[in-house]
């Protein structure tokens, strides 16, 4: 495998308005195309928003999604990739031709499609199926895999992905700044947003202490150094519908480390460049050589029922 130059980004979406988040998708990827970048990978829901649809009834739900490949929106995507000449990865709601309805999110570039994959945990609108099944796909000779934001929390996913073969994992996010059970959880005062320019620093305190970023850097880092993985987290930044989201969107190496991250209060993109050393120099790499399933292939496949909590969906503001 040669060195991949890839990009993430965040930007303040608006709810339902596609034609606008299609057109940041495609002014970001311009720029990072420009810079050498092969790759950019943007937010869960980038396409359509995300908290918006939280009351949505199944109609609504079908009048904002979009079949896939064949919808609208990733036939424009697939137009801005071939354009820029750059994988682009986004999300949206998808309906199949049975009007089920999904958490998708895709990567194109210049020819098409290139992969599907839906979200194995969804919960913001009770009308979405949850998906049944791992995503491993190539990008320039490297193996990546996608998990969408709660996929990522339960860490089964992450080994199973990456035993699956994934070197890359997109883990597009729409996270942080929500009541939790954990101390130092909750929303982030709109106000705040609205002054940014005036007063930086008090936005900031907020996005980077337990309600943001200090939460992400209890476990994100671990998905990447337990697994050996190169980890591309995005997330936007701004209103989401009426809550306020943090940005922060990084890449972090197989040794856990962060080597590029969005730090402006504002639509941006930083990208890196994966080399593929780092797969097998990383501890995570002789951790997964050194696995012992026969004591674990049992407790770990034993029958369980899934059980979901999401405590900010219940609780008042």
């Amino acid at each position: 495998m040669n060195n991949l130059k890839v990009s993430t980004a965040q930007f303040e979406n608006k709810s339902g308005d596609k034609a606008y988040n299609l057109s940041v998708i495609d002014r970001l990827a311009g720029k990072a195309a420009a810079e050498g970048s092969q790759v950019i990978a943007f937010h869960e829901c980038s396409i359509t928003g995300y908290t918006f649809a939280m009351p949505f009834t199944k109609a609504q739900m079908l009048d904002i999604a979009e079949p896939i490949p064949d919808g609208e929106s990733i036939q424009q995507l697939i137009a801005i990739a071939k354009k820029h000449d750059i994988v682009v990865l986004a999300g949206l709601f998808e309906k199949d031709e049975d009007d089920n309805l999904f958490k998708a999110y895709v990567c194109v570039d210049k020819n098409g499609l290139v992969a599907k994959y839906r979200k194995l945990h969804p919960f913001i609108n009770t009308h979405l199926t949850p998906g049944n099944e791992y995503c491993v796909f190539e990008i320039h000779g490297w193996k990546c895999g996608i998990l969408i934001c709660y996929d990522n929390n339960v860490i089964e996913n992450v080994r199973a992905t990456t035993l699956l073969g994934a070197d890359i994992i997109f883990m597009p996010h729409v996270t942080m700044c929500t009541p939790s059970t954990r101390p130092g959880a909750g929303f982030v005062d709109p106000k705040l947003w609205e002054n940014r320019e005036a007063d930086p620093t008090s936005l900031r305190l907020e996005f980077d202490g337990m309600k943001g970023r200090g939460w992400l850097m209890k476990w994100l880092p671990a998905r990447a150094y337990d697994n050996a993985i190169y980890a591309i987290f995005s997330n936007p930044i701004g209103m989401d519908a009426d809550q306020l989201k943090n940005g922060c969107s990084m890449i972090l190496d197989p040794f856990g480390d962060i080597i590029a991250e969005c730090r402006t209060l504002g639509d941006d993109f930083v990208t890196a460049t994966l080399t593929p050393e780092k797969l097998t120099q990383a501890g995570g790499y002789r951790y997964k050589k050194a696995r012992r399933p026969d004591l674990y292939r049992d407790i770990i496949g034993q029958e369980h029922t899934p059980e979901q909590k999401v405590v900010w969906l219940n609780m008042n503001k």
